[in-house]
């Protein structure tokens, strides 16, 4: 499909934009009817549908995530597109209630154009959450995946203009972030950027973006605390522990990474999480046997840098802690080849540590115990990241008491990574600002619009709008 992708030139970035401006400003796409934008975006969900299998495969490939996950994460991918093709159909602007007689409606505007900057790990359901509802508004899209895996992005525009979003309205530019991206976010024609990437990105973008005026949702860095208390049910809390901690081989930013047992169940947890851990380890194999479990590190680099932070710990490391050699056991895979490292737990841990504190992406995890509820929100709240955390009870009334003290921007009880088009999604803390999905997010692709029409008679009107006449002691509203 692809031999190689080459970054574009900075001439080529300002001629996307420009080119993204003119095609906003005709109004081919800004002012289309409202319908007219939600019959494209179903049928480019139907288009995505068909091609599920294919687009898999290529993420599996470009990333080194298992195909089962693959599979299964872009099964749902068409929701997001189907989602906002129905708010488009049902949405309602509104009237407000302003004094005298005046008639004040409110409508929802695109921005312009818009940039989206997306990361690796989920390299089309990160970008599609962000395409979806700014075609919804009418904007101009353009999108800058991470060089690391832009395949499937590249595909997704393609099938996009298959599907009827005309040329101009949807544009995937290649390139390095230090290069490509700052010259998109720069770019005084931006009026939005949303991206996803580590906090430190997420500050630098956000000082370009400031400058520009422009509005900024930014999903950031996570170091999720998973809240597990002594009335959970423990094989449900191992399972789904498991799960947030090690699917994407925990390169995501909701990944369960502080695991937080209360002491009554802590060494039943250990012993069945330890046993649920090691059989994670057994079962990996080459990425496209729909057997193995987990997949590999996105690079070399990334790599060396879990390597380090284990290497720092004065945690205990109960459980892998060294890059994977030698070939699977399931399959023959040589892991010597690519760049695999084991699901690692650590225990023993300070508050201090580097691996408590700072975010590694990969699958590396911790764990503390706790004594009670207050112990525990503490031990959950003491770090600078707020995006996800999991809370496991089988006590619904102490679930919503926890949920309440986390501070996080999503929290799941009895499960994790639960994701929907409706549900908004984003970070308290250093964890980002703005949010994705939901009503929430296509209100942050638009701008309001207020018009503001007299109804009152032409005699009453003339009264009222002769400010300067002698003597005037009209009331006038606003």
């Amino acid at each position: 499909m692809y031999n190689s992708i080459a970054p574009i030139s900075l001439d080529d970035v300002n001629s996307h934009i420009e080119d993204a401006q003119r095609t906003f400003n005709s109004g081919i796409w800004s002012k289309a009817p409202a319908i007219t934008r939600s019959k494209v975006l179903s049928r480019l969900a139907r288009m995505l549908e068909e091609r599920v299998p294919e687009i898999a495969q290529l993420e599996s490939l470009q990333t080194g995530r298992t195909i089962r996950e693959m599979n299964a994460q872009l099964g749902r991918l068409p929701d997001w597109l189907d989602y906002y093709a129905a708010l488009l159909r049902t949405r309602h602007d509104f009237i407000a209630p302003t004094q005298g007689k005046l008639l004040n409606y409110v409508q929802r505007v695109p921005l312009g154009v818009v940039a989206q900057i997306t990361p690796f790990n989920h390299p089309l359901l990160i970008a599609l959450k962000k395409i979806a509802p700014a075609l919804a508004a009418g904007n101009s899209v353009i999108v800058k995946p991470s060089e690391q895996a832009p395949l499937t992005v590249l595909e997704f525009a393609k099938m996009a203009a298959d599907a009827g979003v005309p040329s101009g309205v949807l544009s995937v530019i290649p390139g390095f972030g230090h290069t490509v991206g700052k010259a998109i976010v720069s770019h005084p024609f931006i009026r939005k950027v949303d991206v996803t990437a580590g906090t430190k990105t997420g500050r630098a973008l956000g000082s370009i973006v400031g400058s520009n005026l422009a509005a900024y949702t930014a999903e950031l860095g996570g170091k999720a605390p998973i809240l597990i208390f002594n009335d959970a049910d423990i094989d449900s809390a191992v399972n789904g522990t498991a799960f947030a901690s090690f699917v994407a081989s925990g390169q995501t930013c909701v990944s369960g990474t502080r695991i937080i047992v209360q002491n009554q169940i802590y060494e039943t947890f250990m012993e069945k999480f330890i046993s649920k851990v090691q059989s994670i380890r057994a079962r990996m194999g080459n990425p496209l046997n729909p057997k193995s479990t987990m997949g590999s590190i996105i690079s070399v680099s990334q790599l060396e840098r879990i390597e380090a932070m284990v290497g720092r710990t004065k945690g205990r490391i109960i459980v892998g802690g060294r890059r994977m050699t030698g070939v699977s056991d399931l399959d023959g895979f040589d892991f010597s080849g690519g760049s695999f490292f084991p699901p690692t737990v650590v225990t023993d841990i300070s508050l201090d540590d580097e691996l408590w504190q700072e975010e590694v992406f990969g699958p590396v995890v911790v764990v503390k115990k706790f004594t009670d509820e207050s112990e525990g929100i503490t031990l959950a709240n003491a770090c600078k990241y707020g995006l996800g955390a999991g809370i496991w009870t089988t006590d619904l009334s102490k679930g919503h008491r926890i949920a309440a003290e986390i501070e996080a921007g999503l929290c799941w009880v009895n499960t994790h990574h639960r994701n929907d088009p409706s549900s908004p999604w984003g970070g308290m803390k250093e964890s980002g600002i703005g949010r994705e999905n939901g009503l929430e997010a296509f209100e942050a692709y638009t701008q309001s619009k207020s018009t503001i029409v007299n109804v009152d008679t032409v005699e009453a009107t003339r009264r009222a709008d002769d400010w300067f006449a002698e003597g005037s002691e009209v009331r006038r509203y606003g």
